[in-house]
């Protein structure tokens, strides 16, 4: 009878491994997914901080807010004294006409030109003359240098009426989408979120994924919110608020599968487990607390697991320094000594029914 007892244990249906199993399982030669795992004794083996792309490096240095780029929308007015090139232009009188004198100064204002897609606007006389890349006052100047010959001293100034080189492109979950122009090239993500009428939702809940010239990369907002520095936007990135709660699996012991979502910014180990509602007394091992997640190993993805020994003491403050991730998968091993319990419960399930049919006679015979 006992040896039948210890040989039904193993077979008995259950929630998952124990904590030996899993050990035992990281040395087997037959595994399908190698992995490692950490033991998490002491502080030293808190894993380390993530830390952001390079490509947004700090000593980022703004261009000018007057650089010009293609699809940017200019306004010329060209000041002429004595002969002037262009006939017909409105007259002002400036320098000697003011103070009495007989000089006067013709303004011609062109209407609104668009840098093209090579770069370059068309003025009469002048041709095509490179304007991206320059700032309105050198654009000024560069206008000045073809009128020079035709023209007597000609004054040109040059202003943005429409930006598209100085801007930014916002999207989704903020509640004014669309260009946005930097008017100081230091503006951060924050500010760029507040000139678009704030973001929709919660902040623990949001993504921002810039794209800077092609290369993506993606940030809680709330990590952006709660940072000391802003991140610094440039111009020509493009910005979108995607709603992407991060959440952990929970399995094991617990007694249910569930995903379950991050209460605030950041999660703690204590606090999932916690919100997991622990080890369940009846079935579950505290000593046996592991969680699985893939880390970043150079170019590719690897599967780590931790452990933390909840019988201990000192394992309380681990895993209140703990951070969980997103995706990360909770689970609490199954205790070995509970398996004999199992069976007897299911014995017992099995010889109910015929406990109460018995039961049942002897009250109608009496």
């Amino acid at each position: 009878m006992a040896v039948a007892l210890l040989t039904g244990c193993a077979t008995l249906p259950s929630s998952g491994p124990t904590g030996g199993q899993i050990t035992r399982s990281v040395n087997d030669p037959a595994s399908q997914v190698p992995f490692r795992i950490v033991e998490l004794d002491s502080m030293a083996a808190l894993p380390a901080a993530s830390k952001r792309p390079a490509v947004f490096q700090p000593d980022y240095s703004p261009p000018p807010t007057d650089l010009i780029g293609s699809g940017d929308q200019l306004e010329i007015a060209i000041y002429e004294a004595g002969v002037a090139l262009f006939g017909g232009g409105t007259s002002r009188m400036i320098g000697a006409a003011a103070s009495g004198g007989d000089s006067a100064s013709q303004v011609e204002r062109f209407p609104t030109l668009r840098v093209d897609d090579s770069g370059y606007i068309r003025l009469p006389y002048a041709g095509r003359i490179r304007a991206a890349g320059a700032t309105t006052g050198e654009l000024a100047q560069a206008i000045r240098r073809a009128y020079r010959g035709m023209s007597q001293d000609p004054q040109v100034l040059v202003s943005l009426r429409e930006s598209v080189n100085n801007s930014v492109i916002i999207g989704g979950e903020v509640a004014r989408p669309g260009r946005l122009v930097l008017t100081t090239n230091r503006e951060t993500v924050s500010d760029v979120i507040a000139l678009a009428g704030g973001y929709r939702g919660e902040a623990k809940d949001l993504t921002v994924r810039i794209d800077r010239q092609g290369t993506f990369s993606d940030f809680r907002l709330s990590d952006l919110l709660t940072g000391e520095t802003g991140m610094r936007i440039f111009p020509g990135d493009k910005l979108s608020l995607v709603r992407a709660p991060r959440t952990f699996a929970v399995m094991g012991a617990p007694g249910r599968v569930e995903q379950i979502p991050f209460s605030g910014p950041g999660l703690s180990l204590a606090e999932a487990l916690a919100l997991a509602g622990g080890a369940n007394p009846n079935v579950g091992d505290p000593a046996a607390v592991f969680v699985f997640r893939f880390e970043r190993a150079g170019d590719k993805d690897e599967p780590v697991v931790y452990h933390l020994n909840m019988m201990k003491a000192g394992g309380y403050f681990v895993a209140q320094r703990f951070m969980m991730t997103d995706k990360d998968v909770l689970y609490i091993g199954n205790a070995r000594a509970n398996q004999p319990s199992k069976l007897v419960q299911i014995i017992s399930q099995l010889f109910s029914p015929i406990v109460s049919i018995t039961a049942l006679n002897n009250s109608l015979k009496n």
